[in-house]
């Protein structure tokens, strides 16, 4: 009985040994990007552990303002880590569901700008948009058009509203009006083109097949940095722009939306 106890002891002990030998290899070895424990690098390739990192700078709506305050510090500070100047953006309160806490104004650094720049967003969709410049926007834009892009022309982040801008209270808040959207209109490039969703989406527009193909890829990536984003492909209420967001839901819209007859 004794040595039966003390060999399971032993079998135990070596197991032990054999997991902190893993997580040692696996910590020294392994993509940051990958693992959780990891902090988030955005110069980092998106990884198996990149959502939930960013996920981490999230805050629930009744969340203590101490908590609120702890959260965006750390979410500004990984921002300014990675070269991009960025400020506390103020509070809002319009009422309501029209409520924003925990949110930023990316003003410059290491970004590229959006236009019209100065937009209140949550933190936590600030880190995506940069993630999503980085490793998506850039290095899409200078493989298929040899450019860097200059500027993201955007209608915004925030607007009190429901989805669609609908009057029914039965139909949920949009994401804008938490101020945890962006919708992208069209990128211009640093050698003055311009690739437009409502142009050039078709592939018929001023920018081409390479145009509808750069923007197919720009949502593609967005579909592994953002929650939600939908295109043309999913209504027509988003013909002219890719609305990305942050949402609890995840939904990536690809393909032709079907339409149906009047």
């Amino acid at each position: 009985m004794k040595r039966d106890f003390a060999d399971f002891w032993n079998l135990m002990w070596e197991l032990t040994l054999g997991v902190c030998a893993a997580f040692a290899l696996l910590n020294v070895f392994a993509p940051s990007q990958d693992l959780p424990w990891k902090p988030l690098d955005l110069d980092r390739p998106i990884g198996q552990a990149t959502e939930a990192k960013v996920a981490d700078f999230q805050v629930a709506f009744s969340a203590p303002a101490e908590e609120v305050r702890g959260v965006t510090d750390a979410c500004i500070q990984t921002l300014r880590d990675a070269g991009v100047e960025v400020r506390r953006a103020d509070d809002i309160d319009d009422g309501g569901f029209c409520v924003v806490r925990n949110a930023v104004t990316i003003t410059g650094g290491n970004v590229t700008p959006l236009s019209p720049g100065g937009l209140t967003m949550q933190c936590p969709l600030a880190v995506r948009y940069v993630i999503w410049d980085r490793q998506v926007l850039q290095p899409a834009a200078q493989s298929m058009f040899r450019s860097r892009v200059a500027s993201v022309n955007n209608y915004g982040t925030y607007a009190c509203r429901r989805i669609y801008g609908s009057t029914e209270i039965t139909d949920r808040p949009s994401e804008h009006a938490r101020a945890n959207a962006l919708d992208v209109a069209s990128v211009t490039l640093e050698d003055g083109r311009t690739v437009s969703v409502e142009a050039d989406w078709g592939g018929e527009g001023p920018a081409g097949t390479q145009g509808a193909g750069l923007l197919r890829r720009l949502r593609d990536g967005a579909c592994r940095v953002f929650s939600t984003v939908l295109t043309p492909d999913y209504n027509a209420a988003h013909e002219n722009h890719l609305h990305l967001d942050g949402s609890p839901r995840g939904l990536c819209a690809m393909g032709p939306r079907v339409r149906r007859a009047p």
